[in-house]
């Protein structure tokens, strides 16, 4: 995606600028000098702006940073197994570490909670709290499931097809039935800004290679491995993640919350963004 171009028009952007680190040349948003260090960690297919209405509230009490995965956003496609779950959480590993940045909690929405318990167990951090926002810790139930990754494989063999994927998710129409999908409703600002990731070629490229590499298959494993509180947050119209996942992550976990909301969908946290900051700080600062 074109910087420059869309810099105009971005949210927070006077908050971003990149930096190298592990190969990759990330977009980031920083905001907040004082308080507890936040890392939020969007998931696949979305971008840093996801926070757009969080970001600045959250940083009144906390230290924020939201970063672009890599080939995601404005962020380059990362070499390597650097597109896969072990190996976004060693890079932005790296990057932490380049910043000198050490996080008292991850928000992680979808894959991005993922990446979080995957940072937190093979670094061996030890986090005030992980919060997940309709997390996907584990496969896709049913066909699904089975068919997703190594469609995405297919899908990400040819750099034609991210154009392809862009042009059609950029049809009248499409983008409305994408965000559908997801069981949430957004209002026309966040409408454009999915709108400009889904026209990007580059970005269709890195969600694609995102998927071909992801591999959840030990996620129980990995919840039953995990020492820190956790907090979840989900909209029980969650279209893409089934909300049955974060009520059997309840049983796998030592230290767990669970919060509902009703009538929300996926994106719960751009529907409800006041009331998302409001539980994230509640939670980072009781622990």
């Amino acid at each position: 995606m074109d910087w420059e171009k869309l810099r105009h028009d971005w949210p927070n952007a006077v908050h971003s600028r990149f930096v190298e680190a592990a190969g990759v040349r990330w977009h980031l948003q920083q905001a907040g000098t004082q308080g507890p260090r936040m890392l939020l960690l969007h998931g696949t297919g979305a971008s840093s702006h996801t926070w757009r209405d969080m970001l600045l509230p959250l940083s009144e009490k906390a230290q924020v940073l939201a970063v672009d995965l890599p080939g995601h956003g404005f962020s380059s496609l990362a070499e390597g197994d650097g597109m896969s779950l072990p190996g976004m959480a060693k890079s932005l590993g790296i990057l932490l570490k380049q910043l000198n940045w050490p996080v008292d909690a991850f928000i992680g929405h979808s894959a991005g909670a993922a990446i979080a318990a995957q940072m937190v167990l093979d670094q061996g951090l030890q986090p005030q709290v992980l919060i997940g926002i309709n997390p996907a810790w584990m496969p896709l139930p049913g066909l699904a499931g089975l068919l997703f990754p190594p469609a995405a494989k297919l899908l990400a063999l040819t750099s034609l097809v991210p154009q392809w994927f862009a042009r059609q998710a950029s049809s009248p129409g499409m983008l409305d039935k994408l965000l559908q999908s997801t069981g949430s409703t957004l209002d026309e600002r966040g409408k454009y800004l999915y709108a400009q990731l889904v026209a990007s070629p580059a970005h269709a490229q890195g969600a694609l290679k995102m998927m071909a590499a992801w591999d959840l298959s030990r996620g129980v494993h990995k919840l039953q491995q995990l020492r820190c509180p956790v907090r979840i947050l989900v909209g029980d119209k969650d279209g893409t993640v089934p909300p049955l996942q974060a009520r059997q992550a309840m049983g796998l976990l030592s230290d767990v919350q669970l919060d509902t909301r009703s009538g929300y969908g996926h994106l719960v946290h751009e529907e409800t963004p006041q009331q998302t900051v409001k539980f994230c700080l509640k939670n980072l600062l009781n622990n």
